[in-house]
């Protein structure tokens, strides 16, 4: 991979993972509730999805995939389903306090692996990564020593410092309406994020 291509891939993925989404929604209210390294679990299971999803768009698993519009359809349902429970879930309980020791890190890190998982914004990220990046004439493992470091050390920073934010916001002193709402529009966020995951298209591969 040439130092150019390297350096598009590099800014493009630094897009790709500092846009708020599921990811960054689930990462602000994991270190809200649970502080700063409680939440890390979450950040881990982020980064699994990611080293998951490299590796199978590396394999042209995830073009395939996204090329079966029955398979993207029923994965897109099940996903918007999952996202919508989360936020109504969270709705309803926004008044409840937080008890930080009813959140133990496998539960966390299943959580977030499952919204980063079936988050159609992955699908179409780790595609335009592979079709648009990913120099042809070279091989594509040769390619991924640069790939897999770069990607995985900008979603680890860029998902560490929204935990790092939940974790400041929820160390404030704020009020309890205004913890409330906070915590309201942070599930509201998961229902529009699920109701634009059912509504959306299937990722087409971009030409190289």
């Amino acid at each position: 991979m040439s130092f150019q291509a390297w350096t598009i891939f590099a800014l493009f993925w630094v897009v790709f993972v500092v846009t708020p989404g599921p990811n960054a929604v689930n990462c602000i209210s994991n270190g809200m509730a649970l502080g700063f390294r409680r939440a890390l679990p979450g950040v881990a299971a982020i980064l699994c999805q990611a080293v998951l999803f490299l590796i199978l768009s590396a394999l042209g698993i995830t073009a395939l995939i996204a090329a079966s519009p029955t398979a993207f359809f029923w994965a897109k349902i099940l996903g918007a389903g999952f996202l919508i429970y989360l936020g109504i879930r969270g709705w309803m309980n926004a008044k409840k306090p937080v008890r930080a020791d009813g959140s133990p890190a496998r539960s966390v890190f299943w959580k977030a692996f499952l919204i980063a998982t079936i988050n159609a914004k992955s699908v179409a990220g780790y595609l335009a990564a592979f079709s648009q990046f990913v120099q042809p004439d070279v091989p594509i493992w040769a390619q991924m020593m640069w790939i897999m470091p770069t990607a995985l050390t900008i979603t680890a920073l860029s998902y560490c410092s929204y935990t790092a934010l939940g974790s400041g916001l929820g160390r404030l002193a704020i009020g309890a309406v205004l913890n409330v709402w906070f915590r309201r529009t942070m599930a509201a966020c998961f229902i529009v994020y699920g109701v634009l995951l059912g509504t959306a298209t299937v990722p087409q591969l971009g030409k190289g």
